[in-house]
């Protein structure tokens, strides 16, 4: 016997059986046998019966070694009646637990290193293209043509400050280390301050702003909502053409007030739509100077304030981008 409890208990078992065998013994010789036989029953029930809970418990603590080995594929879920079979259901929800917090650091760990692996590519093509107008730089003697590379060097670095500072406050609002506000929000407000910014490159590539949004109001972040919302109107403007039209309207229904943001440029591909929002993902007919960092920041920040973005487009056509913000958590 191994168990310190068992061989304690097995000692008294054996004396108290003994001693009752004994002291039936004085009154009839059949009433000592039947009590030595009752107590050596009971003894090997008591035995047999903790035996069979021992041997559970080791094999229990087997497979908790198989776990902390990163095995999780064995099943020790029951639904018999008992405390060892309580104690089997909940180790099974505990390790199943755990095995799913394994299996999301794991996805975790190759998103991350995905992202890594973008990053750097996004930041190896202006680092690689300074470093050329650098070196030209060095040799180049005539003004205009140094004044051209300073431009390029200068326009490759306001690209690379424009990531990594749309990277950060991706990855502050992922960490939860940016709290944003519960304000009532004004769309006209938000309309307001997020085109002033283009007023200028609209004017330079002569795109008409038809704004015809009504005001409505709903819970949010003011100053998040303008960066989000600038991100949608930056991406309309790089994919309209000369004359084209930008239109900001609104829409309203019994579950929701939705911000649609418009234009008449070239459109979307079919197979790229389902992918805009993701972050560094370049479609067909993404410019040259696209990181596809702004829809997934625009996304990540109203979906942080319990609203919805999509997207619906039309090659040659243009696309449409639809905020929507829920009068009800459904």
């Amino acid at each position: 016997m191994i168990n310190k409890e068992i061989k304690q208990t097995l000692i008294i078992g054996v004396i108290l059986t003994l001693i009752s065998s004994l002291i039936c013994l004085k009154l009839n010789l059949y009433c000592s046998i039947i009590c030595a036989v009752l107590g050596a029953v009971l003894t090997a029930l008591f035995l047999y019966y903790n035996k069979k809970r021992y041997d559970t418990l080791n094999r229990l603590n087997d497979y908790l070694n198989q776990v902390c080995a990163g095995n999780y594929s064995l099943n020790v879920s029951e639904n018999a009646e008992g405390e060892i079979s309580i104690l089997k259901n909940n180790l099974y929800k505990v390790i199943t637990i755990l095995k799913s917090q394994k299996e999301q650091l794991e996805t975790d760990k190759e998103y991350l290193a995905d992202s890594l692996a973008d990053i750097s590519h996004q930041l190896k093509t202006p680092l690689t293209s300074m470093l050329v107008m650098t070196d030209l730089l060095k040799e180049e003697k005539d003004e205009k043509r140094k004044t051209e590379f300073l431009s390029v060097i200068e326009s490759q670095l306001d690209k690379m400050k424009w990531l990594i500072t749309s990277l950060l406050k991706i990855s502050k609002i992922d960490a939860g280390a940016t709290e944003l506000k519960s304000e009532d929000v004004s769309v006209k407000q938000l309309i307001d301050e997020s085109i002033k910014p283009f007023i200028l490159t609209l004017e330079l590539k002569e795109i008409s702003f038809v704004n015809n949004a009504d005001d409505f109001c709903y819970k949010g972040d003011m100053s998040w909502s303008v960066e989000a919302v600038q991100n949608i109107i930056k991406n309309c403007i790089e994919h309209t053409d000369k004359n084209g039209i930008l239109t900001i309207s609104t829409q309203r229904t019994n579950t929701y007030n939705s911000l649609i943001i418009s234009d008449n440029g070239c459109g979307i591909e079919k197979e790229d739509l389902p992918h805009i929002f993701e972050r560094f993902y370049h479609g067909k007919n993404s410019s040259a100077e696209s990181v596809g960092i702004g829809l997934a920041l625009a996304k990540t920040v109203f979906e942080r304030q319990r609203a919805s973005i999509q997207a619906t487009s039309e090659i040659g056509e243009g696309t449409s981008f639809e905020i929507r913000f829920y009068r009800s958590i459904v």
